[in-house]
């Protein structure tokens, strides 16, 4: 859809004469490049749901091989009861023929002999069957044991981002409620700020009040440098008509994303590798653009704050 009304916009522009085949190569690269970031980060979301599943699937199959090994066991534990049982009647037998005859005795002897081989066999194949068990065991265990540290640690990724989501809440507590939303959703924390927070209309300039927010969001980040920070800019529908080096919508959401990267670059506590600035035109809008209300929430800044992933990619590696 996004590609058709870019194509729509690209084909009255033509029509209008006002955007060259350059302009439209330039953002026809925009638009391939957001839409390969776009998969490959659903790829790599696909890829962790991918791997967590596989690890649950080896470790039910490696559940049910156990309790198999387990039932094995226990089957060979009633034979070899069964087995001892009757090389003892053998022998009660054996010490009763024993006063009768010498050939009773013999015949006894051979028998005992060979119930003693059989109990034998039995014996190690039950030992065997004990140490398989065990290995399965320790298995199971060292499986588990690594699914549970996913777990705790996935777990404990989530609250660190509810704290960090309650800690931008506090600080920019004085913002929320004009144009200023932070919310929790997939595990990321999202900062959503409108442009009447921010910018004049047609400007890329903050203005001091936005300087502010965007201050104490950087005050909250600093004390996070694990978070990556993606800065992204949105506009409406409407045409950009400004002057200057802008070119349209897209180039006014960058402009603005990199405004406020800039703004938290002036904190020296904040890792500049973090910060990512992007910009998304018209094409990703929250609300309808045939209202007004619905343009206003359109034109945004959004922070999203994603946990690093390091340890997590980590372990699964070494599963």
């Amino acid at each position: 859809m996004i590609k058709k009304v870019f194509i729509g916009l690209f084909l009255v522009a033509i029509n209008a004469s006002c955007v060259s085949s350059k302009v439209y190569n330039d953002l026809q690269g925009r638009y391939d490049a957001l839409k390969e970031e776009k998969e490959n980060l659903s790829a790599e979301n696909q890829q962790l749901d991918t791997d967590n599943n596989r690890l649950q699937n080896d470790l039910d199959a490696l559940q049910k091989k156990y309790d198999k090994v387990l039932a094995e066991r226990n089957q060979l534990q009633q034979d070899y009861t069964a087995t001892k049982n009757n090389l003892d009647n053998l022998q009660a037998s054996y010490n009763a023929l024993e006063k009768n005859s010498s050939a009773a005795i013999a015949a006894n002897s051979e028998k005992n002999r060979e119930l003693l081989r059989q109990l034998e066999e039995k014996e190690k194949a039950l030992a065997a069957e004990n140490a398989r068990l065990e290995t399965l065991k320790q298995q199971l265990d060292a499986r588990s044991k690594r699914v549970d540290e996913l777990e705790g640690l996935i777990a404990a990724k989530d609250a660190a981002m509810k704290n960090l989501k309650d800690a931008i809440s506090r600080a920019l507590l004085d913002f929320e409620g004009k144009g200023l939303t932070v919310e929790q959703r997939g595990g990321k924390v999202y900062v959503s700020m409108e442009n009447k927070l921010l910018f004049q209309s047609g400007s890329w300039a903050v203005n001091a009040n936005g300087r502010k927010a965007v201050q104490q969001l950087g005050n909250v980040l600093a004390q996070n440098p694990d978070i990556n920070v993606l800065i992204e800019g949105h506009t409406d529908n409407v045409p950009y008509r400004g002057n200057g080096p802008l070119q349209n919508n897209w180039d006014l959401s960058t402009k603005r994303a990199t405004s406020i990267v800039q703004i938290l670059q002036e904190n020296s506590q904040i890792d500049p590798a973090n910060l990512t600035a992007a910009g998304r035109g018209e094409y990703v809008p929250v609300a309808s653009n045939t209202t007004t209300e619905g343009k206003a929430k359109n034109r945004r800044i959004e922070v999203i704050l994603t946990p690093k992933l390091d340890e997590v990619t980590k372990l699964l590696n070494d599963m």
